[in-house]
Order: structure tokens, then sequence, then C-alpha cells
């Protein structure tokens, strides 16, 4: 396996839920869109506070097979019914995405030898030459919180890989949407660095000596994505992501209540389609309660 993009993607997100050209003309609003019976759905449609026309929010899975990725018709006409697509960083931004190649690397110049035992080391060189089969001289001075996010590939039964994020992006080019981010790889990368790495070489050896048991919890996640139960989500959330305080708050809760902040903003000036990791959504401290704090009225959309 080699570092594509799909992978460059993969890491560049899915490490947040693991411990998720402009538009020349207004486009017209869709119309009402039908509403779900109850709160499972992944699409939310954003009104009040004065808003002119609605914006949408919509919960991605970073990684899964390309066979298991398909769109509503609801989903694709709320997004060309917007202006601008906001994803957690801008997927459409070369110079961003290269910029992660070096992002990725701890500072001070230290190496994963720094971080384990003369054991441990050659159990985690082993993994990654024996199991996923990367060169691992090219990955000693990678934070280990990303080189843990490369075992999720190791979880899903399929070679063809992609990401809803990635495959939202194709729509948003193919309908000429301007595409932007709510973070930069600069911003993501600091937060890892104020985990300190000892810690996350400790959590990547973990997950090394517990892949089948990580393959079992990734699934039970990826089916409640894919059958969009936010409730059970959050209850899974909780039980296997294994954030402590800080962390989940650092990874999850001030980056949630820093987006709708911007989302403030953003709102009053035009309609756009918000799409980032369904971790952001659920929870008090998620976007779906923050912007009803916010006096904004959220409404499930019917997404089959």
């Amino acid at each position: 396996m080699t570092l594509n993009r799909h992978v460059m993607l993969f890491l560049i997100l899915i490490i947040f839920v693991c411990w998720l050209g402009s538009c020349n003309a207004q486009q017209n609003s869709p119309g009402m869109l039908a509403s779900n019976k109850d709160s499972n759905s992944l699409l939310w449609e954003i009104t009040g506070k004065g808003l002119q026309k609605p914006s949408y929010l919509f919960g991605t899975f970073h990684m899964m097979c390309s066979s298991d990725i398909h769109f509503s018709e609801n989903l694709k006409t709320a997004l060309i019914s917007t202006n601008e697509v906001y994803f957690e960083m801008d997927l459409d931004d070369l110079s961003e995405m290269m910029s992660a190649l070096f992002l990725m690397n701890m500072q001070h110049g230290q190496t994963l030898k720094d971080l384990y035992d003369s054991a441990n080391y050659v159990k985690v060189q082993r993994f990654f030459q024996d199991t996923l089969l990367l060169p691992f001289v090219a990955l000693q001075r990678m934070k280990p919180a990303f080189l843990e996010s490369m075992l999720f590939t190791k979880m899903l039964p399929c070679s063809q890989l992609s990401g809803v994020d990635e495959e939202l992006l194709k729509i948003a080019a193919a309908n000429k949407k301007q595409v932007r981010g709510f973070e930069t790889m600069a911003f993501q990368a600091a937060v890892f660095d104020s985990i300190p790495y000892q810690l996350q070489a400790g959590s990547l050896l973990q997950s090394i000596d517990s892949l089948q048991w990580g393959k079992v919890k990734f699934q039970r996640m990826l089916d409640t994505y894919k059958r969009q139960q936010l409730d059970s989500l959050e209850v899974l959330l909780q039980e296997d992501n294994g954030l402590d305080a800080m962390n989940e708050e650092l990874l999850l809760n001030s980056r949630n209540r820093n987006w709708v902040v911007k989302l403030n903003t953003i709102l009053k000036s035009q309609a756009i389609f918000v799409a980032v990791g369904a971790a952001h959504l659920v929870g008090k401290n998620g976007l779906l309660s923050l912007l009803r704090i916010e006096g904004y009225g959220l409404r499930p959309i019917w997404n089959r």
C-alpha cells in the first residue's frame, strides 16, 4: 500500500475521530426537502436567525470502501443549492495538502527511536514493514498519532478505498462550487503537538497489539454511521474512542466551538453546505447542540 491521495486525506482527517472554482450565479432554492421522521439523519437543514436561505450540515466518514459511499438525491440537491462548501480543511487546496508531508513530523528532530525501548521499536517497525508494507525508514519522524491513523486502512474489507469528504469534493467541483475549510493543516498539526508524543506512541503500540479487536470496534462504528443512527454513534464514541477529557476538548469540543463562531459570520452572508466528521455533530458539545443554542433551527432531512 502506498501513500496515495486517499490515504493522505485519511491521515489528515480520521485522526480527530479516532483520537473525522466559485459559483458564478445564485442557485435556485431546492424548496422544502422532506424531513426525516426522527433524528437519525446525517443531513440537517440550518434555518432561523434571519437567514434568507437554508444552509446544510452533513456528517461524513473520512474513509470507507468506495462501494459503500452513496449520496441521496436530497443531499445532492442541498449541496447544489448552496454557494460554497466547507470542509474541516480546504481539500481543494493542493499547497495545503502538500504541507501535510512536513507538518506530520514531530518537532525538535524527535524520532520513533526516542519513544520506544528496543523491543517495542522492533515490533512497530515489523508491523509497518510486514503488515502495512510501508518503508519504515520514511516514517521515523512522523507523529505517532498520524501513524496510528494508517492502521485503519487495514480495518476495511476492501482494496478500493475512498472517503465521503473526497466524494463530496467531486460533486462540489462538478458544480463549480467554491471549496473552503474551517482550519489549516498547520492548525491541525499543532493540536497533535500539544499531546505528548510519548502518549501518542503508547496509543499506537496498543492499537497494533489489539488490531483484531480494533477491527471489530471500527466496523461497529462504520455500520452505525451507514445506518445514520446518531444516538448510537454518540454512545459508541463515548465507549470506544478512548479520549480522556483533555484530549476530547482538544480534538472535538474546542474545534466545534471555534467553527460555530465562524459559522455565525458565514451563515449571515450566504447559504453554505458544511461537511465535517459525523463525530462533530453529536453530544452536548456537538454542532447540532451548539447551533441550536445560538438560536438556529436544525431540521433532519430525509437522506436515504
